[in-house]
């Protein structure tokens, strides 16, 4: 979550003032499946969630067919849109500080509740369905940020800055770390014990295996808690900047992140990813980033150029709207597929190459795209997202 943000974002469908920002819910759309392509390898991997944390990271290499399309998804999706999906809860957060501003309640007032219950999501998520869970890193993140909306405008500039430089040193010593003790080359090291628990264990014994080693397991968003920070305040700037919407200033404002996040973001990204394991930290907490805002520039001129909403444009937006839900089923999926609790393809397909991983994350994405579609025909929000209000208002 590898992975995102109190919704996963909650309230990215309109401004303070009301007016819907449609290409909000096309990024959330896009984040939510592009998280699962990264994911998909975790899940498919031998040892599921612990073996892809024992085993470190693989050194991507384009010299055949199979190759080429790992490290094509290693090189579009390890992080960018992790990092993505992080920046637009940012955003969800400025629009609920302005709506409460506006209304004049008091901030963050009940929010912490909403963060708070996010929390509990994620604690459930992570101890029931995938290690990797985003969401408890996120409400502990809007915590902080929820307060430090309240601060002035230059003190939430000094934080932004203040965490990117110390979210750059961590990952600089982390970076140095590995390539002096070699911690980042690849090998077969996941356990024959862990292959065992994922490819034949039952769910219990799963369950009990993540809360024996829950420290090791959250590690990722401690390590990135200072990139949480900055890219939340980074979406909250973007926002207050206006550059989710469909006039002339949200268009020139999406053309120069396209233009910066992608000239450099990709180059710099593909560079780190080849450069082997040893700076796999740097390619997926450092370039990343700035990747994910190219996306936002390259999503954002997409969709200024649609002019009639096909099935693709419809299912995206189905699923921004229906965000949490989509996240935590996509997972679900994956678990039932993958592991021996369910069909066990991993194992089973784990010498097939990556055909089946590929095809696995389109069929996921694609249930996902109509499943919400369908859904929002009869509700108007996701069956996560409807119990997280119920139990707000109660």
């Amino acid at each position: 979550m590898t992975h995102t943000d109190a919704r996963v974002p909650q309230a990215l469908d309109s401004t303070p003032t009301g007016r819907r920002l449609p290409l909000l819910d096309v990024l959330r759309g896009v984040a939510i499946l592009g998280t699962l392509m990264t994911n998909v390898w975790i899940f498919t991997g031998p040892g599921g969630e612990w073996g892809a944390l024992e085993s470190g990271s693989s050194e991507v290499s384009f010299g055949s067919l199979a190759g080429a399309v790992e490290g094509t998804f290693s090189v579009l999706a390890n992080g960018k849109f992790l990092s993505l999906l992080t920046i637009l809860f940012g955003v969800g957060l400025a629009i609920q500080y302005g709506s409460a501003k506006r209304r004049g309640q008091p901030w963050p007032g009940r929010y912490r509740w909403r963060a708070l219950f996010l929390f509990g999501e994620g604690t459930v998520h992570f101890v029931l369905v995938f290690a990797w869970d985003v969401l408890m890193g996120y409400a502990v993140t809007a915590l902080l940020v929820a307060w430090l909306l309240t601060r002035s405008e230059r003190a939430q500039r000094r934080v932004m800055w203040w965490a990117a430089g110390a979210h750059l040193t961590v990952i600089g010593l982390l970076t140095a770390a590995m390539a002096l003790t070699g911690d980042g080359e690849d090998g077969d090291t996941v356990s024959r014990e862990v292959v065992d628990l994922y490819a034949h264990g039952d769910y219990l014994d799963q369950v009990t295996f993540r809360l024996e080693n829950a420290i090791a397991l959250r590690m990722e968003p401690v390590l990135t808690f200072f990139l949480l920070v900055f890219l939340f305040l980074v979406g909250v700037r973007l926002f207050r900047a206006g550059a989710f919407g469909a006039d002339e200033t949200g268009r020139k404002l999406r053309a120069r992140l396209l233009l910066w996040g992608l000239g450099l973001g990709l180059p710099l990204n593909a560079a780190a990813t080849l450069a082997g394991p040893d700076l796999f930290a740097l390619a997926r907490y450092g370039t990343a980033p700035l990747l994910a805002l190219g996306y936002i520039g390259l999503i954002g001129a997409l969709v200024d150029r649609v002019r009639c909403p096909g099935p693709l444009m419809t299912g995206l937006t189905s699923v921004g709207r229906t965000a949490l839900s989509g996240y935590v089923l996509q997972n679900l999926l994956c678990v039932l597929v993958s592991y021996g609790i369910g069909l066990g393809l991993a194992e089973r397909l784990g010498d097939t190459g990556p055909w089946w991983v590929v095809g696995l994350w389109a069929a996921v994405c694609a249930v996902l795209m109509v499943g919400s579609t369908l859904w929002l025909r009869r509700f108007s929000a996701g069956p996560l997202e409807a119990l997280q209000k119920w139990a707000l208002r109660h």
